[in-house]
């Protein structure tokens, strides 16, 4: 009995041996029962079988963790070749729902700036909203393990109180279906830079040997992760040092290239060059063409320079520097034919600007003399009619300005209020400023345009020559465009009517101011700030403001044109509108008054309108026709 009992004993050690399952270790006890075996040795067996079982639980274990050792050594050799961050992550988040046999694996980043942490790599996840969670720190499982660096298990999410359970991270997991949930975090030294996350769709328990496998895991995915982002950075560094040292190599001879323009240019300014020289010399370094053009030019304008500060800027195939001084800009270094500047060929135009400002400052230092000589010319004669005609001429005639021709007197002010003259109190020192750069741009124009400038009133008078063809009104709007452009804002101006020679009728041009600055208020109270007119652009107000009182030129300019009409066709254009008008511009009243068809008070009034504009009812058109035609059958009256 003792030998059968060693025999069965013996039997479980085979029972080992082969990996048997669980039930089979139930045989022995059955059969020595069924043999009769007494309660002894029943009882040894028990204990025989209970020990097996021990040592086959302890076996698996070992297997078990062996495979996950396995398993976690291969991953990590796995991980340490590769090199890109991307297939790093996704490689972890792979590995991770293999190891531990989950649904549903994913992984968040620290985001340090934002101060929060955001999911970075998903596996097994069908939801967009969970893809594209964010986790405030302390928020939710992973906010928690991110904020204390412990790992945290849920086998229910939604019933756990421990998490800070916000409507949007509950929305993103409640989409993706997770209930059982495992964080661990990844850890560099004391930094926590994210977490990783193994989930299922069900109820789960991990257990404890299964967090700390995928703790183990995580500790390893953070090495791979910071092996990575060194790598990355190292690449990123090498591919910036063969970039930097290739735009070495390429630019040597553009320096060379730019310090042969500042020996040429500084050779320039001491033998006195000009500003064209600059350019000539400019289009041979840049290899294109380098023209300097004015502020008021096409090509200046189109490059929109206001702002730039000194810097070359591009528009379409040109380029172009702002010549600039004290916020007014002179013009522009432009450059054709060389569309692919470089920096230091930006950096060669822009010194040239600067060059060229210089250039034109000392050009401009030399004709400021000039310029107080052609202001007090001008104050002569404002202040001083009794002047001598024959001096008078002299003295124009050595600043290039003919006072025996036509010319208009502009009365000009930056838009805007501005006090008493010169340093009158309350002016501020911007609105002083302003004056000064007003007189100064207005003195250039008069002296290229053979004409004189002085500051007055606030603002800035001139005196220019009226070009065949032109009006007093042209000039006005020219001039303000040309001011105006060259400060930068707007500048408005009044005409007065032409003063036929200045020398001979020194008084006249106190005359002549007096109506300019009229109509310059004028413009400004109509809200026409930055425009340039004369009396005759104002209708009727202009009628008032001019000096001359030049009713039928008023008259002209209002109805000429149905005055005209009705002299060539014999037609009665012009009693048709005085009963339109009289009769409250009622076509039906009208054609009672003239004793015609209705049919034929709306033809003439058809006519009127093709002759005069389709406004010519408006109420600003109405009255000054109104008064034309008043103006008119006095006229009319007289000549009877």
């Amino acid at each position: 009995m003792s030998h059968d009992m060693t025999h069965d004993q013996a039997s479980y050690l085979e029972l080992l041996a082969r990996g048997a399952a669980a039930e089979a270790y139930d045989r022995p006890a059955l059969l020595a029962r069924a043999e009769g075996a007494g309660p002894e040795a029943l009882a040894a067996l028990e204990h025989a079988k209970r020990l097996a079982l021990r040592v086959r639980a302890e076996l698996a274990e070992r297997r078990r963790r062996e495979a996950e050792l396995s398993a976690l050594f291969e991953t990590a050799h796995d991980l340490a070749g590769l090199r890109d961050l991307d297939a790093v992550l996704r490689a972890i988040v792979q590995r991770a729902r293999s190891l531990l046999g989950t649904e549903v694996a994913y992984l968040c980043l620290n985001d340090p700036e934002a101060g929060d942490t955001y999911m970075r790599v998903t596996e097994g996840s069908v939801s967009a909203r969970f893809q594209q969670l964010r986790l405030g720190m302390g928020e939710g499982l992973g906010g928690l393990v991110a904020q204390t660096a412990r790992p945290y298990v849920t086998d229910s999410y939604f019933d756990d109180p421990r998490f800070q359970h916000t409507r949007t991270i509950d929305s993103g997991v409640r989409d993706e279906g997770l209930v059982a949930i495992l964080g661990v975090p990844l850890m560099l030294g004391s930094q926590v830079i994210g977490v990783l996350f193994a989930a299922d769709r069900h109820a789960r328990v991990f257990e404890r040997e299964q967090i700390a496998l995928l703790g183990s895991f995580a500790a390893h995915a953070a090495v791979a992760i910071d092996t990575a982002n060194l790598l990355g950075e190292t690449r990123t560094a090498l591919a910036e040092l063969e970039k930097a040292n290739e735009i070495i190599k390429e630019h040597s001879a553009v320096i060379e290239r730019a310090s042969d323009v500042h020996d040429r240019l500084t050779e320039l300014v001491l033998r006195g060059g000009g500003v064209h020289d600059v350019a000539s010399a400019l289009s041979e370094v840049l290899d294109g063409t380098v023209e300097f053009a004015h502020a008021d030019s096409r090509s200046v304008t189109a490059l929109e320079l206001t702002g730039t500060e000194g810097h070359a800027k591009r528009h379409g195939e040109v380029w172009g520097a702002a010549v600039s001084a004290g916020g007014e800009l002179l013009g522009a270094l432009v450059l054709r034919g060389h569309p692919g500047l470089d920096p230091v060929d930006q950096r060669t135009l822009e010194r040239a600007a600067m060059v060229t400002s210089l250039l034109l400052l000392a050009r401009r230092s030399a004709g400021e003399a000039e310029q107080r000589v052609r202001g007090e010319l001008l104050d002569d004669l404002l202040d001083a009619p009794d002047r001598d005609p024959r001096l008078l001429r002299e003295r124009g005639a050595r600043l290039r300005a003919d006072l025996d021709a036509p010319h208009v007197v502009l009365a000009a002010r930056i838009d805007g209020p501005v006090p008493g003259a010169g340093g009158a109190p309350g002016a501020t020192e911007r609105e002083t400023a302003d004056r000064r750069r007003l007189w100064s741009a207005a003195s250039h124009l008069a002296a290229t345009g053979q004409g004189l400038a002085a500051t007055r009133d606030g603002g800035t008078v001139l005196l220019l020559p009226l070009v065949p063809g032109d009006t007093a009104a042209d000039l006005a709007r020219r001039t303000a465009g040309q001011l105006g452009g060259a400060l930068r804002e707007p500048v408005t101006i009044g005409a007065s009517t032409v003063v036929e020679a200045p020398a001979a009728r020194p008084g006249a041009i106190a005359e002549a101011y007096a109506e300019a600055r009229r109509c310059l208020d004028a413009l400004r109270l109509l809200g026409r700030s930055g425009d340039g007119a004369a009396a005759q652009d104002l209708g009727f107000l202009g009628l008032l403001l001019s000096d001359s009182r030049d009713i039928e030129g008023f008259v002209d300019r209002t109805i000429g044109e149905v005055v005209a009409y009705d002299l060539r066709r014999g037609t009665d254009l012009v009693r048709t509108l005085g009963a339109y008008f009289a009769s409250g511009m009622s076509p039906a009243r009208t054609k009672d008054e003239l004793h015609v068809h209705v049919n034929t008070v709306a033809q003439r009034l058809e006519r009127v309108a093709r002759l005069l504009g389709p406004d010519w009812q408006s109420p600003a058109r109405a009255l000054e026709i109104q008064l034309a035609l008043r103006l008119h059958a006095m006229s009319e009256a007289v000549v009877r």
